[in-house]
């Protein structure tokens, strides 16, 4: 659910947490100890010389158990469950550390709920194949056919079921009432799409660009073909058949759930969060435990069977899982819902999924026919990302791998030098009031003198920025590690950078989108607005202590107080926005209750731009004034630039924009 990903790991952080893990072993605090037994250990021996460990119950549990416990301490995190499936059935669960850490109550992988996140549009996917293996949806039709409102024709090309499923449906990225308090007032599904239907900004089927609403209209076409309310379907269609009894996307929890529901935490030492209420459900409203999710693994991994329940064919199955999409064909692909992410020698595929508090990934290994499950309910310290810590150790450990040599690319350093330069994500608001938040996101492509690469987001999980070399036209791989990166050309001509996660890229930034453009408009303009309203007052004491008053007439002297007034004007409505994220802690709650204030606060822009007409008409008039300091004159002529400037920055990043879907 969230904006943004974590970054993908390298084994030499993953093996110095496994080696320091064993250095404590038996000093960790028993509050992040296992809470449950392990289920009994399979046959076979733990290690075979000089090779990989064999990935038994018994190896397993050693390994999380002293992994996972330092992690949980070491981040600050509260409790996490973990469940691998092999072979149709389960290896290894196990819950650590604590649902509710005031009340010591232990996480337990089968009475424990747990927060999903986005790993919830994996049932909504799956409902989606099912209606298409009976032939009611088809993946290639417009998905208006299947609608009682309209998207609206933006495109000559319609958008489809498969679109919305490798998220290329082409709509921008919208965040308000993502997650809204718990009394507050949600609507129906249907009403929710249209009030919150998001502008159409790439043309289907040419750019990733992850989309919450997106499987939110893919879950009420499930509810119309059906004929039965989406809740209802998932619970009769999917958790029944796979005795997923501990499972809902229901909100808020029944009276027999609730109390299986672990608290969320920002850190785990802090208190409790309230419970998380997704508005857009179908994309990640869901609560579980470890136990059922490892059921539907299984029935994903064993053609669509559970316990012999079918939830999809086998045929189905492989469709849904086949790759799809891709902007770079050399890196992984978007698959029917699903993403690959291909490591240590392996086809993987899977979902993360990200609440607020709970963070959650989901990993299926076909050609070990593995499933592994592991969510936290904790956002933690966030230094590194556990989960991809956790999940990157354990594939070192059971799947060692080293990457093939690749000779140096003869252009690599003219290749670097072109590389370099800003990139602006495609999941990202686009025309609404929130846009300009992307240039803050801007990842940063930095040549190295010997051909190398460095970008800015891209860190090992010591925080330290990856080094990347090329190994093919264009083709980037870590140098210490085996995370891949590459580079490709849009129809616009334009570089577009693409990574491990398929569901999105970055295409070069211009000019007017540059992050260092945009930090200096910022910069100037606050500091002429306060250094205006700091030397007003200076100035007449010193013209008062010099007796050299100003010698304007009466309309210069209104036309002066009037460009110090619409200066205070534009540094109040930035003071207004800076204020709102403070106030959230960085992280605005944005549901339709700041709709007021939001209007507001664009009532002060409107205001502060329409005075930047009456700057530049008090700068013209004042120009030939002879009581005026040339100084003076200077600072009006600076004034009116970042009043310009001011007015451009609202209305390129759209912030007076009328609506307010975002």
């Amino acid at each position: 659910m969230m904006w943004k990903a974590f970054p993908q790991s390298t084994r030499t952080m993953a093996t110095a947490l496994l080696v320091a893990s064993s250095l404590v072993s038996g000093q960790i605090p028993s509050e992040i100890k296992p809470s449950t037994p392990a289920p009994p250990a399979a046959a076979g021996s733990l290690t075979t010389p000089n090779g990989p460990h064999v990935l038994t119950a018994e190896d397993l549990g050693a390994f999380l158990d002293g992994f996972i416990p330092l992690e949980l301490h070491r981040e600050n995190i509260a409790g996490a469950v973990v469940v691998v499936v092999k072979d149709g059935k389960v290896l290894y669960q196990q819950g650590y550390g604590y649902a509710d850490v005031e009340k010591k109550i232990p996480v337990s992988p089968d009475a424990t709920l747990f927060r999903p996140g986005s790993i919830s549009k994996l049932f909504t996917w799956t409902a989606v194949m099912q209606l298409q293996e009976q032939g009611k949806i088809n993946l290639d039709q417009d998905v208006n056919t299947y609608l009682d409102f309209k998207v609206p024709n933006t495109y000559p090309k319609p958008i489809t079921m498969r679109n919305l499923m490798t998220h290329t449906a082409g709509f921008e990225e919208v965040v308000k009432d993502l997650f809204i308090p718990e009394t507050a007032k949600r609507l129906p599904l249907r009403q929710y799409l249209i009030t919150h239907m998001p502008e159409r900004v790439y043309p289907p089927g040419t750019t990733p660009a992850y989309s919450n609403y997106g499987a939110t209209l893919a879950a009420y076409i499930v509810q119309r073909v059906s004929g039965v309310p989406f809740d209802d379907y998932v619970e009769k269609n999917i958790y029944q058949p796979l005795a997923m009894t501990h499972s809902t996307f229901r909100q808020p929890l029944s009276a027999a759930l609730k109390p299986l529901m672990s608290d969320g935490y920002a850190l785990g030492s802090d208190k409790p969060k309230p419970f998380e209420i997704c508005t857009p459900e179908p994309a990640g409203s869901m609560s579980t435990t470890g136990v059922d999710i490892s059921h539907f693994m299984i029935a994903h991994l064993q053609g669509g069977e559970y316990d012999g329940a079918q939830i999809l064919k086998p045929a189905t199955v492989a469709l849904m899982h086949a790759a799809q999409f891709a902007v770079d064909p050399s890196l992984p692909h978007m698959a029917l819902g699903f993403y690959e992410e291909t490591h240590n020698g392996h086809r993987i595929i899977g979902h993360a999924g990200d609440t607020n508090y709970f963070h959650s990934d989901l990993h299926l290994i076909q050609d070990q026919n593995l499933g592994f499950f592991v969510s936290y309910n904790s956002a933690g310290r966030g230094e590194i990302s556990a989960r991809t810590a956790l999940f990157q150790a354990f594939l070192d450990r059971y799947f060692p791998y080293q990457p093939p040599s690749a000779a140096k690319q003869p252009n690599a350093e003219k290749d670097a030098q072109l590389m370099a330069g800003e990139y602006i994500t495609s999941r990202r608001p686009v025309t609404n009031i929130l846009s300009f938040i992307a240039f803050l996101e801007n990842s940063t492509v930095s040549a190295g003198p010997d051909g190398t690469i460095i970008v800015s987001d891209q860190k090992s999980l010591n925080q330290v920025p990856k080094t990347w070399e090329e190994i093919g036209p264009l083709l980037y791989r870590d140098k210490n590690g085996q995370d891949l990166i590459g580079f490709t050309r849009d129809s616009n001509n334009r570089l577009v950078l693409s990574t491990d996660f398929p569901f999105e890229v970055a295409t070069r930034a211009s000019f007017a989108d540059n992050k260092i453009w945009n930090s200096f408009v910022l910069a100037f303009v606050s500091i002429m607005f306060i250094g205006t309203l700091i030397v007003w007052p200076l100035a007449a004491w010193l013209r008062r202590h010099y007796k050299h008053p100003l010698a304007l007439d009466k309309k210069q002297s209104h036309l002066r107080i009037t460009v110090r007034a619409i200066a205070a004007v534009d540094l109040l409505f930035l003071l207004c926005w800076l204020g709102l994220f403070i106030a959230f802690g960085g992280d605005p709650l944005f549901d339709s209750r700041l709709d007021p204030v939001l209007r507001l606060f664009q009532l002060v822009g409107w205001i502060g731009s329409i005075g930047t007409f009456v700057v530049l008409y008090a700068v013209i008039k004042t120009w030939k004034s002879q009581g005026e300091w040339w100084l003076s004159h200077a600072g009006n002529l600076a004034i009116a630039c970042a009043a310009v400037l001011f007015s451009w920055f609202l209305l390129h990043w759209h912030l007076l924009h009328f609506s307010l879907r975002y």
